[in-house]
């Protein structure tokens, strides 16, 4: 029997948030601690180059209330604070989505796309961009500002579902939930794009936009709902994670230990599929984000499984640089989901290549 992971044995810390109250191992919490203070320093470098450079201190005193500067004070809260917001939300939820996944499948490579749930929420996008795009102006606005986010919702749980209920067969093993997922996945994909050409050419590339992950036109009409479910569904994720580490056992184990397991890998399954689903709601279908955020977390902690509030808290340090780089480092900005790809894709290599060797 392997060794088990030292983070397993070590004297773990209760620390409380109001009602809810999670054991943290040492090495997390210092870990944790450190993520988020980057995560502030990358939001207020966020915030401070979005667009034309505004000195970092005048940013950090319009975000407290400081209105003497008007200019600066109107870019910072109404229009760079909405897309700073988004990149966290975005971030933190696909990232805590994917560690979810990955201790589900028993499977670093996995992701909520497996699930089906980015391509599905890309579905219920597009879809109302093709439909309703092309309509009166009315139902244009409407769908931009309050049907496309729902139909992007709805798009991304209803995959989830349909996966699990083709999946589910008295139990719910891994191998099939991959197959099932990829089935849907795919399926999805293939009717995005027949929905594309039946749209003209200026929705296509409202659609193509959209789906290469984006955080440009972000406001808090769509941000602070999203944040606020975000906060809800992260409370839940934290204190379902303290008890991931049971899919490190056997089947067998776990039920002989009392564990419902079925169960347990349902809620989790069903908490990946609205933390992916919130995430592509707010920036699309970032790529990679899900899928490097919890293991570098995992590295950093050192734990049997992905922790979810480090991952969240990676996942957000990873959609805030590489936004900041998308819009600063080229002379054109670039889609955010572009910058994931580019930063993600090496480390998506260097993971293939690691297991490879474990496995040999």
């Amino acid at each position: 029997m392997s060794h088990p992971d030292r983070n397993l044995l070590a004297p773990a810390r209760v620390v409380r948030c109001g009602p809810i109250s999670v054991r943290v191992a040492p090495r997390a919490l210092w870990v944790g601690l450190l993520l988020l203070l980057l995560a502030l320093a990358a939001a207020a470098v966020h915030l401070a180059n979005g667009g034309s450079a505004l000195p970092l201190g005048a940013v950090v005193r319009a975000l407290f209330g400081d209105d003497s500067n008007a200019r600066v004070h109107l870019a910072v809260t109404e229009f760079r604070a909405p897309r700073t917001a988004g990149a966290v939300v975005a971030g933190a939820c696909l990232a805590m989505a994917g560690a979810f996944t990955q201790t589900v499948a028993r499977n670093p490579l996995a992701s909520p796309d497996i699930l089906g749930v980015t391509a599905g929420a890309s579905l219920g996008a597009v879809s109302v961009l093709v439909l309703a795009g092309g309509g009166a102006a009315g139902l244009s606005g409407f769908a931009g500002e309050v049907g496309l986010p729902v139909a992007a919702f709805a798009g991304g749980v209803s995959a989830g579902v349909l996966v699990y209920l083709l999946a589910v067969s008295g139990t719910l093993d891994s191998y099939r939930l991959v197959l099932v997922g990829l089935g849907i996945n795919g399926l999805a994909v293939s009717s995005t794009t027949w929905m594309l050409t039946l749209g003209d050419v200026s929705n296509a590339a409202q659609a193509l936009t959209w789906m290469s992950g984006s955080l440009n036109g972000k406001d808090w009409q769509l941000v602070e709902p999203m944040g606020l479910l975000a906060l809800a569904l992260s409370a839940g994720a934290l204190l379902l994670g303290q008890r991931l580490v049971l899919f490190t056992m056997d089947d067998d184990v776990a039920i002989g230990l009392g564990v419902r397991i079925g169960r347990l890998r349902l809620y989790a399954l069903a908490s990946a599929t609205l933390l992916a689903s919130t995430g592509v709601v707010v920036a699309g279908p970032l790529v990679f984000v899900a899928l490097a955020s919890p293991q570098i977390a995992r590295l950093l902690t050192g734990s049997a499984v992905a922790p979810i509030f480090i991952s969240g808290l990676v996942g957000a340090v990873f959609v805030l640089v590489a936004d900041t780089v998308a819009t600063n480092v080229l002379p054109v900005s670039l889609p955010v989901g572009v910058a994931t790809a580019v930063l993600g894709g090496p480390y998506l290599i260097f993971l293939v290549l690691r297991n490879q060797r474990r496995l040999t």
